[in-house]
């Protein structure tokens, strides 16, 4: 375990293996058709890179950049678009991923987005679910594992930028969740 966890929520194993299992549910729910997968990056680029290479269906992939954390531990408020989508979605069957479904800014704010560009369906899949957190009702289409209200890193998950490649999903400690100013 990384010393600045205080505990592993969720194991580098049990992710492959839920990888794999929602990978196969997707495809049960598209069929055989193409899916154009827009991943929410920097967070769920590892969840998505890992679910796509479970995916049989043909796949178009487009990311877009959100900021609502910034280097807190608490959201900033409204969600802000840093980068936009760069393949048309119109009449495509658009699957959504990001790494957290908390607050429910986020995922809203993006659906919104999309859902005004037609396409013919659009989903969301994320990786973890933490209900105690919601403010805007969302409801995911996909779920990987649903966790407390704790502040999570690891697997694409950071704070300030940092234990994205941590390969399991743990609680940071508590006395590094606000730490005084990181050197560069």
């Amino acid at each position: 375990m990384h010393p600045d966890l205080e505990a592993v929520l969720i194991t580098e194993a049990s992710i492959r293996r839920r990888v794999k299992q929602l990978a196969n549910e997707i495809m049960k729910t598209y069929g055989d058709e193409e899916i154009t997968v827009v991943s929410i990056i920097n967070g769920a680029i590892l969840f998505t890179a890992d679910l796509l290479r479970q995916i049989e269906n043909p796949v178009r992939l487009d990311c877009m950049r959100i900021s609502s954390y910034g280097s807190a531990t608490k959201s900033i408020g409204t969600p802000q678009l840093v980068h936009s989508l760069t393949l048309d979605v119109k009449n495509r069957h658009v699957l959504l991923i990001d790494d957290i479904l908390d607050t429910g800014k986020t995922i809203s704010v993006v659906t919104e987005l999309i859902r005004k560009l037609h396409p013919a369906s659009i989903r969301t899949c994320m990786l973890l679910d933490k209900k105690g957190r919601r403010e805007v009702e969302f409801k995911a289409d996909f779920v990987g594992f649903e966790i407390p209200d704790k502040f999570v890193v690891g697997y694409g998950l950071d704070f300030a930028e940092r234990y994205r490649n941590l390969p399991c999903i743990g609680v940071l400690k508590s006395h590094l969740q606000n730490p005084p100013e990181w050197g560069h």
